[in-house]
């Protein structure tokens, strides 16, 4: 079975942003815009919840419509894999925060 690698298919994303092409689906994504992306997110998001309950099988099928959901979202929004990289790289280390928090940074 082929593989692929989360950066593979965040350039595959961002490939589709910069040269479109009219039949593809994450191209109608980009077109539909973020409200739409968005939308995508939420049900997929939904379904890896219930796979999840459900079979290991159906857990990552969805996971995996989910990772590529988003990337789209990542790309749309301008945010690299190195962003996100940076950002857990500054969570190692610390200490969790188990209470509920009002402002998410603090």
């Amino acid at each position: 079975m082929m593989q692929q690698s989360i950066e593979a298919l965040y350039e595959q994303a961002l490939n589709r942003k910069n040269k479109p092409e009219e039949s593809s689906y994450t191209n109608y994504l980009y077109t539909k815009g973020l409200d739409k992306i968005l939308k995508k997110i939420g049900e997929e998001s939904t379904e890896v919840i219930l796979g999840a309950k459900n079979t290991n099988d159906e857990l990552i099928y969805e996971t995996a419509d989910l990772l590529f959901h988003l990337m789209v979202l990542l790309v749309e929004k301008d945010v690299t894999l190195d962003d996100i990289k940076d950002e857990l790289g500054s969570r190692q280390g610390q200490e969790s925060r188990l209470h509920e928090r009002k402002d998410w940074r603090v």
